[in-house]
């Protein structure tokens, strides 16, 4: 490192260990909503109740999106090799919940720790992990600097880097570049990725794909969202993982256009992406003033009340699949806001026509793909996207050909899985050390 890297690196050591109190209570204050968070705070810090064992394959996953697009790595490299022992790590409640499925007898799940240089040893010395894959965007600086330390490689796999974010990175150069140098290689997922993270600093980048073309959505959910649909008899519309401050946008927007739809009225399904604002979009939608119903208030079956309900609020987890099933056009949340979107891919899969918003740069290149393949339309604003779901409502041969050109779309990009497990059994040691 240089002299300037040096000091940006112990500047930023200070500067957590300065905030380490506020992280312990804000991790406290969000376990009143989600309990989860209270869960093995030690580990937060690098203390483990475990003993000390060896020989993992170290998968990182901060969150439910990052959680479920590592599903089908993980498969991936159970097939390529199927002794291998998982210890999966976390940051988040919703992606700790989401990664439980995934687990196998002698994997584990932990959380990892606060990004100081002691944490991170303690993590290392804890597991001495034999290959450690970094989902997406989780660059830490002190982890991968313990890691180089420690002889384990780090893959940053599924690696997205939006313009937006590298010109952020440029402005702490001095501690970016040496972790993504570091890094003993970057697997992106498009070619615009791949020279952004080679321009931050990476030595080896690969194109490899998105992992989310190659999630099945599941059959259960499939068949039950349809089965809503037929109950409901009339037109759905979905705001697919919405965000703080698109939910009224969307609210003002259905009230004006409710003052002249045709009967019956559609029904506006509500998905919100984090399950903390559940209450909070409830109440929304009830000021607005709209009947409301939510999913957890019935099990398999929408009762008669939801079934007249002007509004559905989908407050559950891990049923995005059954959602779009049930839909005959969804708005994608995250993109009428300055968020960059969320993944669309999902909505393709599942065969459901999908109006963006104008910001899609987190996933920019899988959005123009899916314009140009008939997926989807872009709009300027929740306003026009609101008034263009309901057109496409009216015109039933148009959804179907978006779905039809949805369903093809996800299907010609699949084969990431493959090509990223490839890459990282081909970093494991040739005599790893034994499990302990």
């Amino acid at each position: 490192m240089t002299g300037l890297q040096r000091a940006a690196y112990a500047g930023y050591a200070l500067l957590l260990r300065v905030l380490l109190p506020a992280y312990a209570l804000r991790l406290w204050w969000r376990g009143a909503a989600e309990p989860l968070y209270r869960h093995a705070i030690g580990e937060r810090f690098g203390f483990y109740a475990a003993k000390p064992s060896n020989g993992w394959l170290w998968l990182h996953a901060v969150s439910l999106g990052e959680t479920r697009a590592a599903a089908a790595l993980v498969d991936a490299l159970r097939a390529a090799r199927p002794g291998l022992r998982l210890l999966l790590t976390h940051g988040t409640a919703t992606g700790r919940e989401a990664g439980a499925a995934l687990l196998r007898e002698g994997d584990m799940q932990a959380w990892l720790p606060y990004d100081t240089p002691g944490a991170t040893r303690r993590f290392l010395r804890q597991f001495r992990p034999a290959v450690g894959v970094l989902m997406e965007t989780e660059v830490w600086p002190q982890l991968l600097a313990a890691a180089q330390a420690a002889g384990v490689p780090v893959v940053l796999a599924n690696a997205r880097l939006s313009a937006k974010s590298f010109r952020q990175g440029q402005r702490i150069a001095a501690l970016i570049q040496p972790a993504a140098q570091s890094l003993a290689c970057a697997l992106a997922q498009t070619e615009a990725d791949a020279q952004r993270l080679r321009e931050s600093g990476a030595r080896v980048v690969s194109v490899c794909g998105n992992l989310k073309y190659d999630l099945t959505p599941p059959a259960g959910q499939l068949a039950l969202g349809r089965q809503w649909h037929a109950r409901i008899d009339r037109p759905v519309v979905l705001a697919a993982i919405t965000r703080e401050g698109e939910e009224a946008l969307l609210l003002a927007a259905w009230a004006q256009a409710a003052l002249t739809l045709p009967a019956p009225e559609p029904l506006l399904v509500i998905v919100p992406r984090h399950p903390q604002r559940f209450d909070e979009v409830a109440a929304l939608v009830r000021a607005a003033p709209f009947t409301l119903a939510r999913r957890s208030q019935w099990h398999d079956a929408p009762d008669a009340d939801a079934l007249q309900a002007q509004v559905w609020l989908g407050d559950s987890l891990r049923e995005m699949a059954l959602y779009y099933a049930c839909a005959d056009v969804a708005l994608l949340g995250g993109s009428f806001a300055p968020l960059g979107g969320h993944n669309l891919i999902e909505a393709a899969a599942c065969g459901c026509p999908l109006v963006m918003g104008p910001s899609t740069f987190n996933f920019a290149e899988a959005a123009r793909l899916s314009l140009v393949a008939g997926a989807s339309v872009q709009v300027a604003d929740m306003r026009e996207g609101v008034a263009v779901a309901l057109q496409r409502l009216a015109m039933p041969a148009a959804l179907a050909a978006m779905s039809a050109a949805g369903l093809r779309f996800a299907a010609e990009h699949r084969g990431a899985a493959q090509r990223m497990a490839q890459q990282v059994l081909a970093l494991w040691p040739q005599e790893p050390l034994r499990p302990r």
